[in-house]
């Protein structure tokens, strides 16, 4: 039987996370210094190993076409590379397929930093899971979550991208471009297929920036991150190790929908104008 765990807007099982007054998960004030320099910032706190053991042991049923609750999915690609030689798993909205994926949500890892990037109360906004297999793994290409996400505002967005495996410069890591924050929006062009699309649409200084991306390697469990406007991207993955994450994608509360259409496929209609809430933009932390 389908169970969509949107309905809870808690931790279904919060004993499985740990307590966030018996560890520190906080940002320190350099952390806070380089995200608002950089546009991203690797958080002090990580996933530990058991509850990365069910996460991985739940996506692996749920890289199988046909699984229980396949139905609920915002979006589900297979294989959204452009490139036919390559793969890459995109999909959004596993926190409503699978309890783990679900209570990820209120992990103080991610809701404590969180909570002091956005500077307010944080909702929920959407998940994604991102999986490059070993030997062909597709790029996402650089890109501006925000330009996705123009359908919200005003800009007070977050994401936090947590490497469910290794992650390394071979297996297609994140890049950033530091201090592209400070950019204005730029134009879409893209998540998959030409990494460097983004190029065609850059001023001289922009440019010149791209000469020297941060790459961002990981260990399992570890979190990292960035502001909306920072532009980053992963480059493909050629080793015979896979590279999986899952993402968080955080509001502060008060982000307010600007259409009269559903924000995501098969949620409810948020009025323009109106605040995100409700079933699936479920309050995170006060």
């Amino acid at each position: 039987m389908t169970i969509d765990y949107s309905l809870y807007d808690s931790p279904v099982e919060p004993d499985s996370l740990p307590n966030p007054g018996q560890l520190d998960f906080s940002l320190a004030r350099d952390d806070l210094d380089c995200f608002a320099s950089h546009g991203f910032v690797i958080g002090r706190g990580r996933i530990s190993a058991d509850y990365l053991s069910v996460l991985n042991l739940d996506l692996e049923d749920l890289l199988v076409p046909g699984h229980v609750g396949n139905e609920l999915w915002y979006e589900y690609n297979i294989n959204e590379s452009s490139d036919t030689d390559t793969c890459l798993f995109h999909a959004l909205g596993a926190w409503r397929l699978r309890k783990s994926f679900h209570d990820l949500l209120w992990h103080p890892a991610i809701t404590v930093p969180a909570r002091q990037l956005l500077g307010s109360a944080i909702r929920f906004w959407h998940d994604q899971l991102f999986c490059k297999p070993a030997h062909h793994g597709g790029v996402v290409a650089w890109h501006q979550d925000f330009s996705y996400w123009t359908r919200t505002g005003p800009m007070n967005h977050l994401t936090c991208w947590i490497a469910l495996e290794d992650t390394t410069i071979a297996n297609g890591c994140l890049h950033y471009i530091s201090g592209s924050n400070h950019w204005e929006l730029l134009p879409n062009t893209g998540l998959t297929g030409n990494m460097d699309s983004i190029r065609t649409v850059l001023n001289d200084q922009q440019l010149h920036a791209f000469a020297n991306p941060t790459p961002i390697e990981l260990k399992a469990g570890q979190l990292v991150f960035h502001h909306p406007l920072t532009v980053h991207g992963s480059f493909d993955n050629q080793t015979a190790c896979s590279r999986k994450a899952a993402v968080v994608n955080l509001i502060g509360d008060g982000v307010t929908s600007l259409t009269d259409a559903p924000l995501l496929r098969g949620v409810d209609v948020i009025p323009y104008g109106q605040p995100l809430g409700g079933q699936f933009f479920p309050l995170l932390t006060q």
